[in-house]
Order: structure tokens, then sequence, then C-alpha cells
């Protein structure tokens, strides 16, 4: 295709190597070429962002993968959208497969809403559209102000299963927890595939920590406000006070599994495989309930810190994440872990996007809670 008259370009926002190859792969399957700019960091940390080409009046799609140095890459997209923006550029379109802070979509205790916040600096940064997949909450799409398109890998990762995982009809479907229980029913349903729910925990988890055995606190002696006292008015009596009933603390018990494993290949379900504590922990839980064969299947591969060598030393045969975040260097420290492409679909809502075609092909056989 010839890209001076297709009316749009496409350009990548990262300014490392690794980062660019999933915007290559796309670029090709478009037949286009990756538009010219320079991302890089100055001597003081600062981002810069040079387009060395004309925008005016066109579609513009940047393509943004998240690595390791997650908000390095924020500020990159948010640059690089202004400039285009002021470059006056028609649409722009931001296509980030892994939406970084979706894990911060609840308010928790003190806390903030991280990705409301990121919502709107994208908006004010002058992107129209965001391309996605797999959000960690699909509530999420609500805290923009533009329309995100909300893809899913789960076609690839079954495909994966179907082609790649010998005996795959002896398998059954695993939820870590009952809250990722409703997708791993869809992926049970399309495989035809019996499920099994994992409950309880080995040790105290991330989530406790923000809304768990803590929340209420375990102790709490209540007092009894004495009211308001109006000004003026001397002797008034006090308002009387409000008691709230004790509140019994969250506790889980020991981690059990529902469902039968024995003699079964146990494929994991999950949509962000980050920290693998969890995943290690209920792998050697399924091999002591008689699974001989153990499966993670992720849509993001983030694997923070010494998850490659805690996957490498556990009873898990392999994990299967898309491309959506670069994890070569764990792939080299890991042979376990597996890739799977999924560039065909961001191209193809590229394309769609661009010549305002319906994106409910891509969504085909989808289900709600997938």
């Amino acid at each position: 295709m010839n890209i001076s008259k297709s009316g749009y370009r496409v350009f990548s926002a990262n300014s490392s190597t690794a980062c660019t190859e999933l915007a290559k792969k796309i670029t090709e399957r478009l037949g286009v070429e990756l538009g010219k700019s320079s991302v890089y960091q100055e001597g003081n940390r600062e981002t810069r962002v040079d387009v060395k080409e004309s925008v005016r009046g066109q579609d513009i799609f940047i393509i943004q993968t998240i690595p390791r140095d997650v908000n390095t890459a924020i500020m990159e997209l948010l640059i690089m959208a202004y400039a285009l923006k002021t470059s006056c550029a028609k649409n722009i379109i931001g296509v980030i497969p892994y939406f970084p802070y979706s894990k911060q979509c609840k308010m928790r205790k003190r806390g903030s809403i991280v990705c409301k916040l990121l919502a709107s600096m994208l908006a004010n940064s002058g992107l129209t559209h965001i391309i996605t997949m797999d959000l960690h909450q699909k509530e999420v799409q609500g805290f923009f102000s533009f329309p995100v398109d909300n893809l899913r890998a789960s076609p690839f990762l079954i495909q994966y299963i179907q082609e790649e995982i010998p005996d795959y009809r002896n398998a059954i479907i695993v939820a870590k927890s009952p809250s990722s229980a409703k997708r791993a029913q869809s992926y049970a349903e399309r495989l035809r595939l019996g499920l099994a729910v994992m409950h309880g925990e080995p040790h105290q988890s991330e989530l406790d920590m923000v809304d768990g055995p803590q929340s209420p606190p375990l102790s709490r002696t209540s007092t009894v406000h004495t009211g308001l006292e109006l000004p003026g008015i001397r002797h008034q009596l006090p308002f009387p006070g409000i008691e709230l009933p004790m509140m019994m603390a969250k506790e889980k018990p020991p981690i059990t599994v529902v469902g039968d494993v024995g003699g079964r290949i146990a494929i994991i379900i999950d949509d962000i495989i980050d920290d693998v504590e969890d995943f290690v922990a209920a792998a050697e839980i399924l091999k002591e309930r008689g699974a001989y064969k153990i499966y993670i299947m992720a849509t993001h591969g983030l694997l923070s810190a010494d998850a490659p060598r805690l996957i490498e030393e556990s009873a898990i045969d392999e994990v299967v994440v898309t491309n959506t975040i670069p994890h070569e260097i764990q792939k080299l420290q890991c042979p376990k872990i597996k890739t799977v492409d999924v560039s065909m679909i961001l191209a193809e809502a590229i394309r769609r996007t661009h010549n305002g075609e319906s994106m409910a092909y891509l969504f085909r056989n989808i289900t709600v809670d997938d």
C-alpha cells in the first residue's frame, strides 16, 4: 500500500527497540511503513518526541507497548499524542495492547482511582479513540470520554490450546480464584471442557492488604460521640452518638479446589500474570490433587521480578502469554514461557477503524464474561 495515499500513518511511541517489534509486525500486516519519528530521553531524563513527517488531516495510530518502565512509556504516549494534535492530525488513535494501571480501577481506603486519572490525561493530550486488549475490568471503558475498543485474546489462546496441547480433550479449565471464574467458564464452554475453581489462599495476598483481614481492623473500640453543641445556648444536651455494629473481619480458608482434576491436564486461565507466587502455589495444589500437566494461559505477561526463575523451578509445565508486552528477556531465562502473536487482530482493528467499518466481526462468538 502506498502510505502517501492511505490516509493514515502508524507510529511507535516507544524508544525501546524491544517494544517496537509489535509495531513492526502490525505495519507489515497492514502493508504500510512505520511512521518516521524520534522518541528518546534527554540527559536530564526528560522525554522528547520529534515527528519527522507531515500528519495534517490524517488518521494517526500510535502503538505503545508498555515495558517495565511504565511511567516513561505513559509520558512518551502523552507527548507524542500532543505533538500530533498540534500538528493538525485529523484523528489520533492510541493502540495500547496492555493498558497500564488497569488494576488501580477501584477506590482502596485513602487511595485513588489512578486508571480514571490516566484516562483523563490521555483525553487531554489529544487522543480521540483507544484500541486495547483484555482490560483488567471492562468497566474501565466508562472512565473515558471517547470510544474504547476492548479486543479479546481468547480466540488466539484457545487456538493454541487446540493445536499445541496434546490430548487437550483430557484437560480441565481452572480458575485460580472465584473472581476469574467467569473468564475461565467462557473458555471451558467454547472448548467443551470441564471447569474447576480454586478458593482460599496459602498466605496473605496483595488483595488482602487493601481489602482483606485488615479491613475492617480485627479489633476496634467503639466510641460514642458527644454530638454537637449549638453556639450561644448553654447546658444543651448533646445529640446522641451513632454506634455501628461490629463487623466481622474477612478470613479466607486454606486453598481448596472445587472440581476433579485427578488424571487431567489443568489449564489455569487469567488475564495478567505478574507476580507468580500465587500461580506457583496453585500449581502445587493441582499436582497434589492429581493433575499431571499444568498450563497457564494469560493475555498479558508482565512477569516481574523473579517470575522466570520461579516458573522454571515450579510444577508449571508451560506459561503461554501474548505479545502485548515485550518479554524476550524472560523467555531467555525460562524456556517454559511461550508467546502467541496477536498482531493480526490489532492490525485488522486499525484497518476497520480507519475505513469506518464495523468492529463486530472481531467480537464474534465472544461472550460478555470473556
